[in-house]
């Protein structure tokens, strides 16, 4: 016998009486596939703002000559501030600055109150119909067109003495009240009911209840609000021009349309305008677009 038959004897031995040992599956590359499609429209929605965006700021740098030379994308050269300058005093941008300020954080704050109030009431009375209908008559307010209720509303508000920034504030209220009901009865649903129950064993109130425990759970979706009815309030320019009876308590949107007849020959100075009067919500959307995404998608999802 050749001294290889041993060997090759105890390998087939060891072969069956050792356990069977787990063999690890091959690895597979990941492939990462490049999806063209969303990619070109992401570029071209993409285009669509910053291209507009570009013309505004270069156009605001130039000087009135370079202005009107009919090339809106070249490069400023050099670069000028004077535009910036006579747009700060001919629409005085401080007082229509500070009014629009006032009118954005009062229909903040209000909306933000009137709407948590509203939901909480409706969700946790939901098979009363009183507040079953009441949800479903806000909800159909969100698709009465603002037209159809402009002429009654200059009426009412003239009458009663509300034709100045806190009727403005007042009404871009109500218009905002649907849909921010509709976003806090969703996130509302959310929140389970045995916390309010253990906070009425403890003998706390409904005044309470809702102030110490449900309104600090809002915080997502009180931002969410926020930020909808910071940015109607800020750029709406048609409740203004039609609600403030006196030009100089106009906001910015409004002054810079009364000034539109000096801004037609200087490109520049009109764009200046534009970028200063927007640049407040493009900041504020900007530093606060995170909680827009979390108050809606946590209450789209029920914890």
């Amino acid at each position: 016998m050749s001294t290889t038959q041993p060997a090759l004897a105890f390998e087939q031995a060891d072969a069956v009486t050792a356990p069977d040992r787990p063999t690890k599956p091959p690895r597979r590359r990941m492939v990462e596939r490049f999806n063209w499609s969303s990619t070109v429209i992401l570029f071209l929605c993409s285009i669509t703002v910053l291209l507009p965006l570009y013309v505004t700021i270069s156009m605001a740098l130039k000087t009135t000559g370079q202005a009107v030379d009919g090339n809106a994308f070249s490069l400023p050269a050099p670069i000028s501030f004077d535009g910036f300058v006579q747009a700060w005093n001919l629409t005085q941008f401080p007082v229509g600055a500070g009014i629009s300020f006032l009118v954005t954080a009062g229909t903040v704050i209000a909306t933000i109150i009137l709407a948590a109030f509203a939901s909480y009431a409706i969700v946790r009375n939901w098979d009363r119909k009183l507040f079953r209908y009441s949800f479903f008559y806000l909800l159909a307010a969100m698709f009465i067109p603002f037209p159809v209720v402009a002429l009654p509303q200059i009426q009412l508000t003239g009458r009663l003495g509300l034709d100045n920034p806190f009727g403005v504030i007042l009404l871009a209220t109500m218009f905002q009240l649907s849909f921010s009901v509709l976003l806090f009865t969703a996130f509302l649903r959310s929140i389970p009911i045995e916390l309010e129950e253990s906070a009425r064993i403890d003998g706390a109130s409904t005044w309470q209840t809702f102030w110490k425990l449900i309104f600090p759970l809002l915080a997502p979706m009180s931002a969410t609000v926020g930020i909808f009815a910071f940015l109607y309030a800020w750029n709406d320019f048609m409740l203004p021009s039609l609600i403030i009876s006196d030009p100089s308590m106009q906001t910015l949107p409004v002054r810079q349309n009364l000034f539109q007849t000096q801004f037609s020959n200087n490109y520049n100075v009109a764009f200046a305008s534009y970028l200063m009067a927007m640049a407040p919500a493009i900041l504020a959307y900007l530093f606060t677009q995170r909680w827009v995404m979390e108050g809606v998608t946590q209450g789209a999802v029920k914890g």
